[in-house]
């Protein structure tokens, strides 16, 4: 585990700190070949350089973000952003966390990818890859 992750992660109350744990031990061993960081703040995952799952601490608990999760069809990923095309959930204690539901997510968002990377060449533009 990166030195930053770990400590955002224990700068956390026991309850965020756990679903964080839990999160981080799902998100890399369902997907060990991206890079893993502390970006804008909180942990992130990218593969080739493009986020694509980070979790961070909110006033209504830890919510989990797709960066592309808005196209993935799920109704768990409930959250969706009006700008882009993210989506999330938002966690409260680690039960709340169905492992086949974050399963699923996670090869979804290997394989649905939006051009985050190069927002800002792109002048706010996204594109789809693959």
């Amino acid at each position: 585990m990166p030195e930053d992750v770990r400590s955002y992660m224990h700068s956390q109350d026991d309850e965020t700190r756990a679903i964080c744990e839990r999160l981080y031990e799902e998100i890399h061993a369902a997907m060990p070949e991206t890079e893993n960081k502390v970006w804008h703040g909180h942990p992130v995952w990218f593969l080739n350089g493009n986020p694509i799952v980070g979790f961070n601490k909110i006033k209504a608990g830890t919510r989990l973000m797709f960066w592309s999760g808005a196209d993935f069809d799920e109704p768990g990923l409930n959250e969706q952003g009006s700008k882009f095309k993210d989506a999330s959930i938002t966690y409260t204690s680690v039960e709340d966390i169905d492992s086949g539901a974050l399963s699923r997510w996670l090869e979804k968002s290997q394989n649905i990818q939006w051009d985050y990377k190069n927002l800002v060449k792109r002048k706010g533009v996204l594109e789809r890859l693959k």
